[in-house]
């Protein structure tokens, strides 16, 4: 039985993850801080054009395993079935979109730096509660979602803990607005030629 590459995107954005971290880990401890985590507002400088590649880049960062674990657990899960509906160039496209709109708001914003696909997970979350609707209409398993989740980082916003819950509430706004004005996902244009096919049988 052949292991296949079933989606390119999540698993290439995977790879790049543990690659990173294993670099750090073995090579240098500073490789991650030093080439994937943004710079906090007050450290961004905008005449260097490294800094606005980390707007993208800081999204293959994490501290430790745990934090890496922690995020592939969500981005390995959903990641492969929202593939599957969207497609992997629309895919891509979701996930660099977030990368970026988090980086900005950050820059902009705040004086932290960020790095880490905390974003990206939250993205998918809210995007996969979108991705069973079929009529029009906000389905009720993302208003549950929206409680349980972003509710819960809003609450734990005003806490310490080294946690960006600026990132889970950006890339959960990009999520649903990708959900809301999503592009035609591929299963159903799956299932449009297949029901044109039967008709015409």
């Amino acid at each position: 039985m052949k292991i296949k590459y079933n989606a390119p995107v999540t698993l290439t954005f995977s790879f790049i993850c543990i690659g990173v971290l294993l670099i750090s880990f073995f090579l240098s401890k500073n490789f991650v801080f030093q080439y994937f985590a943004l710079p906090s507002s007050q450290n961004f400088q905008p005449a260097n054009p490294f800094h606005y590649l980390l707007l993208f880049t800081h999204v293959f960062g994490h501290t430790d395993w745990e934090h890496l674990i922690g995020n592939l657990a969500f981005i390995l899960l959903l990641g492969p079935m929202l593939e599957e509906i969207y497609s992997s160039p629309v895919m891509l496209l979701m996930v660099a979109t977030t990368a970026f709109v988090t980086g900005v708001v950050n820059v902009c914003f705040f004086p932290t730096g960020l790095m880490g696909a905390s974003g990206i997970v939250f993205m998918m979350i809210l995007l996969a509660s979108f991705s069973n609707n079929m009529k029009s209409g906000i389905p009720l398993t993302f208003i549950l979602i929206v409680i349980l989740y972003i509710g819960r980082d809003i609450a734990d916003a005003f806490t310490n803990d080294n946690i960006s819950h600026l990132a889970h509430l950006v890339g959960g706004l990009c999520g649903s607005l990708f959900g809301f004005f999503r592009p035609t996902p591929q299963v159903r244009r799956r299932s449009v030629k297949k029901a044109a096919a039967a008709t015409e049988e």
